[in-house]
């Protein structure tokens, strides 16, 4: 009855028909196409969608810079299914100085009133990157690793990190897509574009996010294709990426994606080496190798089901499978060294995904829901101390070598998104979101069966309600109002259980002066909630706090973008941000009691001043140019300390152990029909630098002996990359130098990154259109 009544419904009324721009087998971007009354824009991979009543003829002009103009009329089937194919002949006589109308998608995304940066990942794929060292260019971002593939991270963003932060594939949260699943070791290849949300977020993303979101956006390319590629490299380093599918002219649609990590990690690091007997230095400041650091991850992503059809325009079941292994090589300092302690974790997780344009007229809806089945474990059954040269003795004590476990645990968790968006009108629209999610972690500890300390279960349930209204006058003004309602429910079975309902709301405005000037402005009232792994430990390195309370912020946004050309060779753009922020009851990690683990608390108050801008230039299709630098001053606010009498020392101090400086810059030649028509040798130099920041509160400490200040220095990489493209990008082979000075990096104190390093990366592609 359902189909039936979606199907009544879409014969009454338009269906959306996609369409694809090629050139010489090459997706055209930024074309511009007229069909019938309508005018649309092609995206980076050179499809564009529009309105048409099945079985009847349009008219259709498409145009772009350096192709002929092409005008042909089309009987629309009647299905709209597999996209129509647009061959387009390149026009050598074209004149250069005509202006593109059209937008790409990651134009587009930039134009939002929010504070928000798109990152084209398009032009990554040739490379070994992950997401996150992608986002590692994004002014704003700061990315910080306590080691190499596979370690530890925490993604710093206009001065909120970690959790403050959230994720997202195609705008579904991933906070229950286990170990297998980070920004880390997800391959860029995945991604179409990733999204970067600084401060105030879309409600649509439906998130309780206190700093901004990442949304990565995977692509979705017509017809038959195969993008595989292989990457080897130092440390005995090997990544994966295959991604491929399938769609026939009905709209059956098949696709999967997989990827593999592994490293041995064995790099060197300084580090004074104790002889493990006597507990004595025996040798100061020595290279030694990392001996027990191995880390591999396995991950599919496999998709079926109906595309382009008169119930839904996207209908996909699917399973997510993934697992893990991660040796644990140091605690959160290198003097304590472990020689067995290790995670294993695995993902199986079946997925649904519906999504339907013109549902009603003017009615766009969105359903998304997963449950993640799999298990993860931590080991730690050697009663052993182990020594840098990768020596031991047995400690006697039935201890482990932190804390003697073998904890087996299922984290049980599920989630449920809707969004609908309806437009009123031309200029007016409603959005409506809402995401549900619960956990529940069962397990126990193997060698303990007894122990009630890992038999209680843990569980957490959490509703996020948001409805924003829009009004649009395209190309010069856009402004969204919007609110948020957050409930949370969490229990430790046994002990207690807690609640809380936070409200939070926001506007978010962009004015054009002239076409190539936008500015924007937004602000916020942002609620976060404690994540499970806050309330109670992820069982590796956090130790949980039950009495965490859920934290909030005002938000505030001003920026600016500005596009011009100073001749038809030369262009440039320019962006900023000025970022205010006043968080309280900020939830911030800090060291447990013995300095072994982390542990989440709150802090009465936190604001944070700032800005970050970005330059580019570019010379025809030769040379690319640009640069980054954030600047963040995050500020003390909690007047009153356990421990002082009176206003504590440490108000208005600046907190420690956060980045507040750093930048990049990077330069790009494109060498092409190098070798061949068709063929382009691109050559990529990227700098990073990162100001030296204090481990602890600045205003505390000295620098004189025995009162010794701790800091993380600064930083200063550069990585050089060459990639050779033939037959239009069909065979790519790449060669990267990664920290090519050599230097001793440091994102966390103590916590040394590789030095040195190559990696070899060969990449195929393959593209077939389904041609009506």
């Amino acid at each position: 009855m359902l189909l039936s009544f979606f199907t009544t419904i879409a014969q009454q009324k338009n269906q959306t028909f996609t369409a694809h721009v090629l050139t010489h087998g090459q997706a055209v971007s930024g074309a511009t196409a007229h069909i019938d009354n309508e005018v649309v824009h092609s995206d980076e991979n050179g499809v564009f969608s529009f309105k048409g009543i099945a079985g009847t003829t349009v008219k259709i002009e498409i145009t772009a810079v350096g192709l002929k103009p092409y005008k042909t009329r089309v009987k629309l089937p009647t299905e709209a299914t597999a996209p129509l194919i647009f061959n387009i002949e390149t026009d050598e006589k074209q004149i250069e100085n005509v202006e593109v109308v059209g937008f790409t998608k990651v134009q587009e995304v930039n134009r939002q009133a929010y504070n928000v940066t798109a990152l084209d990942a398009t032009k990554l794929y040739n490379t070994t990157m992950n997401i996150s060292s992608a986002l590692d260019r994004v002014a704003g971002i700061r990315v910080r690793e306590s080691g190499g593939v596979g370690s530890n991270f925490n993604l710093t963003l206009n001065g909120f990190s970690g959790n403050h932060i959230r994720y997202f594939i195609d705008g579904i949260p991933m906070d229950n897509f286990g170990s297998s699943f980070q920004i880390n070791n997800i391959p860029i290849n995945m991604a179409e574009r990733v999204e970067v949300y600084k401060g105030v977020v879309p409600i649509w993303l439906g998130a309780d996010a206190l700093g901004g979101a990442i949304n990565i956006v995977t692509s979705v390319k017509p017809g038959t294709y195969a993008d595989v590629s292989y990457g080897y490299g130092s440390f005995n380093t090997h990544r994966t990426a295959i991604n491929a599918g399938y769609t026939s002219k009905k709209g059956f649609m098949a696709s999967i994606s997989a990827y593999q990590n592994y490293s041995d990690n064995n790099y060197k690091v300084t580090v004074e080496v104790s002889d493990i007997k006597t507990g004595d230095n025996y040798q100061a400041a020595g290279r030694v190798k990392r001996f027990h650091d191995t880390y591999h991850n396995e991950a599919i992503i496999a998709q079926l089901g109906m595309v382009n059809k008169s119930y839904a325009d996207r209908l996909l079941f699917g399973i997510t499978l993934g697992q893990s292994y991660k040796e644990i090589q140091t605690g959160a300092r290198m003097e304590a060294v472990f020689g067995g302690i290790h995670n294993e974790g695995n993902t199986i997780m079946p997925t649904l995904k519906y999504q339907k344009n013109d549902l009603i007229k003017g009615l766009d809806v969105t359903l998304n829901a997963n449950f993640n089945l799999g298990t993860e474990r931590s080991v730690d059954t050697l009663n052993r101390r182990y020594g840098w040269y990768g020596d031991w003795k047995e400690t006697g004590a039935n201890a482990g070598e932190r804390n003697r476990q073998l904890y087996e645990y299922k984290n049980n968790e599920g989630l449920a998104t809707l969004s609908a968006n309806y437009k009123l009108s031309q200029r007016h629209s409603l959005a409506l979101s809402n995401v549900a999610t619960t956990f529940n972690r069962i397990g126990k500890n193997k060698l303990d069966p007894q122990s009630n300390q890992f038999e209680l279960g843990k569980k957490s349930f959490k509703d996020i309600l948001g409805l924003g209204y829009s009004y649009d006058m395209e190309n010069l003004w856009s402004t969204t109002v919007f609110g948020k309602l957050l409930y949370q429910q969490n229990k430790n079975e046994n002990i207690s259980s807690t609640s809380a309902t936070e409200f939070g709301y926001g506007l978010a405005s962009t004015y054009f002066p002239a076409p190539s000037l936008q500015i924007k402005a937004s602000y916020e009232l942002t609620n976060r909630l404690p994540t499970a792994f806050e309330l109670f430990g992820d069982v590796e390195n956090q130790q949980g706090n039950f009495s965490l309370k859920p934290e909030h912020s005002h938000n505030i946004n001003l920026g600016a973008i500005y596009d011009w050309k100073a001749t038809d060779d030369h262009r440039f753009s320019a962006g900023a941000n000025l970022i205010y922020r006043y968080a309280f009851d900020f939830i911030f990690n800090r060291l447990n009691a013995n300095q072994t683990l982390l542990i989440a608390d709150n802090r009465e108050g936190v604001s944070t001043r700032g800005g970050d801008a970005e330059i580019r230039y570019s010379y025809k299709n030769f040379l690319t140019f640009g640069g980054a630098i954030t600047y963040q001053h995050l500020q003390n606010k909690q007047k009153y300390e356990d421990g002082y009498t009176g206003v504590s020392p440490l108000y208005n101090d600046q907190m420690p152990n956060i980045p507040y400086l750093f930048g990049n810059t990077d330069l790009g030649l494109a060498f092409r029909d190098l070798g061949g028509r068709g063929n382009v040798l691109n050559i990529h130099y990227n700098m990073l630098y990162v100001h030296r920041f204090w481990l602890y509160w600045p205003s505390l400490g000295s620098t004189s002996a025995g009162d010794e200040k701790r800091e993380v220095p600064k930083q200063l990489s550069h990585d050089l990359s060459f990639v050779y493209s033939l037959k239009n990008g069909t065979y790519n082979i790449g060669f990267e130098a990664n920290n090519i000075a050599d230097a001793q990096l440091y994102d966390n104190f103590s916590l040394q990154k590789p030095g040195r390093s190559f990696m070899v990366n060969l990449r195929y592609y393959f593209n077939r259109k389904q041609i009506h």
